[in-house]
């Protein structure tokens, strides 16, 4: 079977693994042609910080060694997957994007790649993220670039993973979300991302940021692709002993169960209230297309989370300053302004201040949980604006007040600990992409996938590719 280089590269990650399975083409091949897209196209993205080429070939080698052999590992088997350079790899370099790791050498797998390498995958590079996953690039990295317009913002802080996924450098790649970093990238790029339940995945082997409000979880093209990533890496795990034991539910049967009489949540005002056209068209066309699909919509009023959100920047910033208490302010040269000025905002904290924080994310965990008694998944937008731009983000220091509206529909679902799933759901006016997010019940990402599933189905948003500017690529990486 002769199959297009560029079409083979823009497929959904579990075709692909179909077409492995049924031998029309490698593992190999399909490996090598990743490498080769990489080569083309990453110079100018900048969206890895290191390419595995070597062992992503003998991985994929191996995987066909082992098909031939009858061997079946799941719908990963020899796909192609980037890690967000958060997730330890043995022997491979991990720096969280910062300069002070930059000689970081893991000795064992995070449990997610460990898993990932159980599935089968062939784990093909390293994404780029901002310093320690937060809200800025290291001075000393160059910062991802979005492949629809360079003039745009890729979002943070899994930046490097959604645009190696939407450029069709990766079929999926691990991201992590603390505020709203599998979200606004997901948005700004056009693909599917999966925040699951805090819990939900391990987060043993991954650099911290603020460890009670970080999600690791998967970014594709397809909702479905995005359930095939999280039943490998999902799970409990002795090695994190915050892992949920709860059961992994068969997330792929959720392409198989519809969402007739499914109850889809939706806040009229709160969606609506400062929130770009461009935002309120694309919602109320999803709102039509889950009523067409049998979904019944029940209009609610969601909690509010003014002061959740205003609480976020600080419960943030306590943790990261625990999270670096080895090396800030010890190596406080090393780190860039704005991720120090966070790190020393966090210690100054006084504990009274710290308790209320908690006590307040708790109440607001409650209603959250309790909205779920009377519908089965929640749409919002990600963010109310229309797409960014660079020189708009550039502004978002000096005002207070839109860093708030960005955060307005992310930071919740961290404090809370809800399951999210965004997914791309229209264009706006400047022809960029625009994404929205379903949120469920704590553990309920199946809720999240059978909407996803049965959206894509009627809708071709998430089928929609950039084009890419010819460049090849300087950078190197690690071979």
């Amino acid at each position: 079977m002769t199959v297009d280089a560029t079409d083979l590269a823009l497929r959904e990650l579990i075709e692909v693994g179909q077409m492995i399975a049924a031998g029309d083409v490698t593992s190999y091949q399909v490996t090598q042609a990743q490498l080769e897209r990489i080569e083309r196209f990453d110079g100018h993205l900048h969206a890895y910080v290191q390419v595995l080429a070597d062992t992503a070939l003998a991985q994929a080698a191996a995987a066909d060694k082992e098909r031939a052999a009858g061997v079946r590992r799941g719908p990963l088997h020899g796909v192609p997957i980037a890690v967000k350079d958060l997730c330890w790899i043995e022997g491979v370099p991990t720096a969280a994007g910062m300069a002070i790791h930059r000689d970081f050498v893991p000795s064992t797998d995070s449990t997610v790649v460990r898993r990932l390498k159980e599935a089968g995958a062939v784990l093909i590079g390293k994404t780029q993220l901002t310093e320690g996953a937060y809200s800025d690039y290291h001075p000393s990295v160059t910062p991802v670039v979005n492949p629809w317009n360079e003039t745009y913002w890729a979002g943070i802080s899994s930046s490097g993973s959604a645009v190696a996924t939407a450029a069709g450098l990766c079929y999926g790649a691990i991201a992590s979300d603390t505020g709203g970093s599998i979200r606004w990238p997901s948005a700004a790029n056009g693909v599917t991302g999966l925040k699951p339940t805090w819990g939900r995945v391990s987060r043993h082997g991954v650099f911290e940021l603020a460890p009670s409000l970080d999600h690791i979880g998967p970014i594709a093209r397809s909702a479905a692709d995005v359930g095939a990533l999280l039943a490998a890496i999902a799970g409990s795990d002795a090695r994190d002993p915050t892992a949920a034991v709860a059961p992994v539910p068969d997330y792929l049967a959720a392409a198989s169960i519809g969402i007739a009489g499914m109850r889809v949540g939706f806040d009229p005002h709160g969606n609506s209230d400062g929130v770009d056209l461009d935002i309120q068209a694309a919602l109320a066309a999803a709102l039509q297309t889950f009523r067409d699909l049998g979904a019944r919509i029940v209009e609610i009023e969601w909690p509010d989370a003014t002061r959740i959100v205003q609480d976020w920047p600080t419960h943030c910033a306590v943790e990261a300053a625990v999270a670096h208490e080895a090396y800030y302010p010890a190596h406080k040269t090393s780190y860039g302004p704005i991720l120090s000025r966070v790190i020393e905002a966090g210690a100054a904290v006084s504990g009274v201040d710290y308790q209320k924080i908690l006590l307040r994310r708790a109440a607001y965990r409650g209603r959250v949980e309790a909205l779920f008694s009377t519908v089965d998944a929640v749409l919002a937008p990600v963010h109310p604006f229309a797409p960014l731009t660079l020189s708009s983000i550039a502004t978002l220091g000096a005002q207070p007040g839109l860093v708030a509206a960005l955060q307005r529909y992310t930071c919740p679902f961290n404090m809370s600990g809800h399951p999210t799933l965004t997914f791309p759901a229209g264009r706006a006016r400047d022809g960029m992409p625009v994404g929205l997010q379903l949120i469920a019940a704590h553990f309920d990402e199946l809720a999240l996938l059978r909407a996803g599933i049965a959206y894509q189905s009627a809708t071709c948003w998430h089928r929609q590719h950039p084009t890419l500017p010819e460049h090849r690529s300087t950078a190197g990486g690690h071979r």
